[in-house]
């Protein structure tokens, strides 16, 4: 009997924009939630994330870290599985870590009655890490770069939705998002070949961000979202 052809493209089902990928991002266990309940390793494996590999030192100067504490969250990071050390450079007294996924996902709607506490307390230490950077941005305001700050938003919306509402928002949300990731794919990392600095970048000018003649050059941008209902009334 002939197998009936398969569908065309046009007709397959939409892939759903909130699933990772499984070829550049992990999908968070209990262990990895207990691990990264933790705002000082969150804020570690984000640098790595937009920066590329780093030393403890390097990191531990760039948020003011002890580097005997700094170095105690990435060996914790790397027990989870989350970071490596990136062989291809370092020495024994200066390792080199580097982040083994692009992105982590959580959902909450899929949690075990057994993981409750350590999904609520991993969404915790997410919002003590976000103000932590946000507080950080705060002091870069002044000398961001004319057309950077132009093309900068910083907003606050308040919607009266329901629980469904707020899921398919966050879909057409991550779908957005989704689209201009793609872009990244195959250009460069700023900063991330510099191996002398804490704060590498390459050899674009990093006052107006532009290299040579070339035109702007990408550069990692932090497009975080939040959304959760105000209870505190």
């Amino acid at each position: 009997m002939a197998e009936a052809p398969a569908p065309p493209a046009s007709e397959l089902p939409a892939p759903d924009p909130l699933a990772p990928d499984p070829a550049h991002d992990v999908t968070l266990d209990a262990a990895a939630l207990r691990v990264l309940a933790h705002p000082v390793r969150l804020n570690l494996l984000s640098r790595l994330r937009q920066y590329g590999p780093a030393t403890a030192r390097q990191l531990a100067a760039h948020f003011a870290l002890d580097p005997g504490s700094a170095s105690y969250h990435l060996r914790r990071l790397a027990a989870g599985g989350l970071i490596e050390e990136d062989s291809g450079r370092g020495t024994r007294r200066d390792r080199w870590w580097q982040s083994r996924h692009r992105t982590s996902f959580h959902d909450p709607g899929t949690n075990r009655p057994s993981e409750q506490a350590d999904s609520r307390a991993y969404a915790q230490a997410l919002l003590l890490a976000y103000s932590d950077q946000l507080r950080r941005l705060a002091g870069t305001v002044p000398l961001l770069p004319d057309d950077w700050y132009a093309a900068s938003v910083f907003s606050d919306y308040t919607l009266l939705l329901t629980p469904d509402e707020l899921n398919a928002m966050k879909a057409e949300l991550a779908d957005v998002v989704g689209r201009y990731r793609e872009l990244g794919h195959d250009r460069p990392q700023r900063g991330a070949d510099s191996t002398d600095s804490t704060d590498s970048t390459d050899s674009a000018d990093s006052t107006n961000g532009t290299e040579g003649t070339g035109g702007p050059v990408p550069t990692p941008v932090s497009v975080q979202l939040q959304s959760f209902p105000l209870l505190d009334r």
